[in-house]
């Protein structure tokens, strides 16, 4: 019996909304890799980007648990001499809570070209509109 391996063309993708309102940011972005990766899906294959779409709504209403909204630091280097910048947390949620959900997926990903074509098939948005309706998203709920 030969195993089967999934070709780029073959993949049927389809879209899912997640709502982190009140969800822990690990568990949700960990959750959100697994179906971006196609994991979920029995035609999986490790090089080949078989994943579905993903919509993440309310991400400014996401947990962190602990002290990490005034302990975690968001660190940015624009690549010039003393270009290091850093947020809190606690600033970044207020400010861009939807690259804090983006770099949490992101550093759930492999780290190889597949990532850049992955994270491409993640949208967040801070509230709970999206502009993806024609689209027909399926209510995802994560554990």
């Amino acid at each position: 019996m030969k195993t089967y391996s999934a070709k780029p063309d073959e993949v049927n993708r389809k879209w899912h909304v997640v709502d982190a309102q009140g969800q822990v940011l690990g568990w949700l972005a960990s959750g959100v890799a697994g179906i971006l990766r196609g994991k979920h899906k029995p035609a999986y294959t490790p090089h080949v980007d078989t994943g579905d779409f993903v919509i993440v709504i309310n991400a400014e209403k996401v947990k962190l648990t602990g002290r990490k909204l005034e302990q975690k630091i968001y660190w940015r280097y624009s690549g010039y001499p003393s270009g290091i910048r850093s947020r809190t947390a606690k600033e970044m949620l207020e400010k861009k809570p939807e690259e804090m959900i983006r770099h949490a997926v992101r550093g759930m990903l492999p780290k190889n070209r597949l990532n850049r074509r992955i994270l491409t098939k993640l949208k967040v948005y801070a509230g709970p509109d999206h502009p993806h309706q024609a689209q027909q998203p399926i209510p995802l709920e994560l554990l």
